[in-house]
């Protein structure tokens, strides 16, 4: 569970069900905070945070105790005079009007909890299910931008991307022709005093064969909710995704292989999963973010 609103106190979050006696401080969780952090180049917002987490509780002597992980981040560049104007008067594609509507009352300023802001709790949580997934299965997750506006990475091109070569970019594309493309697609932007919206991509590698349920609560069904929920997202895709429905079945399927003593699979279309179920192939899924409206 997310907490905190865009110019409140603090954000955070509380993360039920880690497992106890697992390796977890407050370094674990700060590298992706840090990451996320804003202001930190002219591609980013503004907004300037140090973004520092503190475990309030579930953590002792290095190890987590099994019950409720607090996690919280103070505010500090909060400005809710720069809102003073808009308190009477709901923003375009913004959800000042949908949360008016629902609650009868909204934050004041900067969106409240509909703010990107928001992100801040998933990111420390996040970090938390990194760990565990990393000290029990070996999973590795890395993202990285695959398209912005009209700059984008090659169709067919690398999946084995490090994290430190996607962050060798300020743009987080780890492709250097393709990142200064997207670079300059959001500095133009700027420039016109505009927004640009983009795509990224994600690999989950060594995940075991086996994560997910047949029907309702499908693996692809699952990431596709989480994905959906991050404010700004406006498509989630799996493996082939929509140029599926552009191909035949003969091109489309994933042959069978015997790779390492387990079964395997010649392509990855499927995108790591089948029937709801992961099959042991990297999961590889893609998240379209709109425009920002401001």
């Amino acid at each position: 569970t997310t907490f905190g609103e865009s110019h409140g106190r603090a954000v955070g979050a509380v993360v039920d069900g880690c497992p106890a006696r697992m390796p977890l401080s407050e370094a674990d969780i700060q590298p992706q905070l840090d990451r996320r952090r804003p202001g930190q180049n002219d591609v980013s917002t503004p907004r300037s945070e140090k973004d520092v987490v503190t475990i309030l509780s579930g953590v002792e002597g290095g190890l987590t105790l099994g019950g409720p992980i607090a996690l919280v981040v103070a505010n500090q560049d909060t400005k809710p005079s720069d809102y003073a104007g808009l308190q009477n008067v709901p923003r375009p594609s913004h959800a000042d009007a949908t949360y008016q509507a629902k609650y009868g009352i909204r934050a004041a300023s900067g969106g409240g909890r509909a703010s990107a802001r928001e992100t801040v709790g998933r990111v420390a949580a996040g970090a938390v299910a990194e760990a565990w997934l990393r000290h029990r299965f070996k999973v590795e997750i890395v993202a990285w931008v695959d398209s912005i506006g009209e700059a984008t990475m090659p169709e067919k091109g690398r999946l084995d991307w490090s994290r430190a070569e996607v962050d060798l970019s300020p743009v987080r594309c780890p492709d250097a022709d393709a990142a200064a493309a997207m670079q300059k697609e959001v500095q133009q932007a700027s420039e016109e005093r505009d927004s640009i919206g983009g795509v990224v991509m994600c690999v989950c590698r060594a995940v075991p064969p086996g994560w997910g349920d047949p029907v309702f609560d499908k693996l692809e069904a699952r990431l596709a909710q989480a994905m959906l929920s991050v404010p700004a997202v406006r498509g989630f895709e799996i493996g082939s995704g929509f140029a599926a429905a552009r191909m035949r079945g003969s091109q489309h399927n994933d042959p069978f292989v015997l790779r390492e003593g387990r079964l395997g699979t010649v392509t990855n279309y499927s995108g790591g999963i089948q029937g709801g179920i992961s099959n042991g192939e990297p999961i590889v899924f893609r998240v379209a973010f709109k425009p920002p409206a401001t």
